[in-house]
């Protein structure tokens, strides 16, 4: 029975990998019921574009769930006109040019001695570092996030899953 479990596991990701390497960053969040939050802001912001482009891109996607820990009505506030700068600035602190999967964020980490500081496209620092086994993220407020799903591949760069919303300076 594990046995026919793992091999289950194993094909249902290997469709979804699949599916995933025909379309963009915009395309694999957009696929995601747990992104609609996301997909929502980045059409806001008008990021659909630069996030359909060449790239290569990773990106550090807050699900619907890591959205509602900000507070009451930060999103609502957020997805209005007036407020698309602001907007933009928090999408791009999620992205980080070039393709880094997991492999390769846990090299960086090890290699900076227990650390890797990344430049975000909006100019800001992420900060990566690993605790208890996993890759967590350190804002430049001090704030955390955990990723919790690696490596959803793109057409133009890689998706890792994070349970809340990291913000810039």
């Amino acid at each position: 029975m594990k046995k026919f479990f793992l091999f289950m596991v194993i094909g249902a990701a290997s469709i979804f990998s699949a599916n995933a390497q025909s379309k963009d960053i915009v395309g694999v969040a957009a696929g995601s019921a747990d992104h609609s939050t996301l997909v929502a802001a980045v059409k806001a912001a008008d990021l659909v574009g630069t996030l359909q482009g060449a790239g290569p891109f990773t990106v550090f996607a807050p699900t619907n769930a890591a959205f509602g820990k900000l507070p009451s009505g930060t999103v609502d506030g957020l997805l209005k006109p007036e407020a698309k700068p602001a907007l933009t600035k928090i999408l791009t602190y999620h992205v980080v040019a070039g393709k880094l999967d997991a492999a390769a964020v846990v090299k960086a980490i090890q290699a900076g001695g227990g650390k890797a500081v990344l430049s975000t496209v909006s100019g800001g620092k992420l900060t990566a570092t690993l605790d208890g086994g996993k890759v967590k993220l350190t804002d430049e407020n001090g704030g955390t996030s955990w990723v919790t799903a690696t490596d959803l591949q793109a057409t133009n760069g890689v998706i890792h899953v994070i349970d809340s919303v990291v913000l810039p300076k």
